[in-house]
């Protein structure tokens, strides 16, 4: 929807980061804006504490008239701009870019064969397909790019280990953890509305001793025992 400022994207990273020593990968959309745009992006990622990010040549947002449900892309050129500016941005060289391309749903795989090798000739670190539906597509872009490759979501016909041998690193699974959660948290509420007692939830929910030890409670005491008089 790109309703999500740049701000509040770099804010919630900084929550994230502050509470977890894991690496982070984000996709930073289009880069909100232009070139000079995505620079800027980089630089509020890069000091929020990402690992990686991706941007993707998309047009967003979607422009008036624009048929529901079918992506638009930018020229290859205007991207190939966008990359070159965001590793230009880089001053972390551990930060991992992905140019992350829509086009074999647009342009087939031939167009994504096209816009990958432009897309690598930026001095990017890796290439993200969306849109996969055989394993010979990832073939394709494997063989014209030496970089690793980031497929999201792919269909469950495709094995990981032969989406690995084409040269894939990372499979993304959609957004399955958030979905789950927010299907817990309506049944939860309409359990407790229609008059369910807290009780019945017992075996769905988190523990006492699992909530405690997410939010740190062991450090929080052992700060009240030292510095609280």
């Amino acid at each position: 929807l790109i309703v999500l400022t740049l701000t509040e994207f770099a804010d919630q990273i900084r929550r994230i980061m502050r509470v977890s020593k894991l690496s982070l990968v984000v996709d930073a959309d289009h880069g909100y804006g232009n070139a000079l745009n995505v620079m800027r992006t980089i630089q509020e990622l890069e000091h929020a504490g990402v690992s990686a990010l991706s941007i993707e040549d998309t047009s967003l947002p979607t422009r008036f008239g624009q048929p529901e449900g079918k992506d638009e892309l930018i020229s290859t050129a205007e991207m190939a701009g966008k990359l070159r500016a965001a590793v230009e941005a880089r001053r972390d060289p551990s930060l991992v870019i992905a140019g992350r391309t829509a086009a074999l749903k647009v342009e087939g795989t031939d167009g994504a064969v096209a816009r990958a090798k432009a897309y690598a000739a930026t001095g990017v670190d890796a290439i993200f397909i969306v849109g996969v539906e055989t394993l010979d597509q990832v073939q394709a872009i494997h063989a014209a790019v030496k970089l690793p490759i980031i497929v999201g979501s792919a269909p469950a016909s495709l094995k990981r280990e032969d989406l690995a041998a084409r040269g894939a690193r990372i499979l993304l699974q959609g957004h399955q953890p958030v979905a789950a959660a927010v299907k817990a948290l309506h049944e939860t509420y309409t359990h407790l509305f229609n008059g369910g007692a807290p009780a019945d939830l017992k075996s769905k929910i988190a523990s006492p001793q699992e909530m405690e030890r997410l939010v740190d409670a062991d450090a929080y005491k052992k700060w009240q025992r030292e510095f609280l008089r």
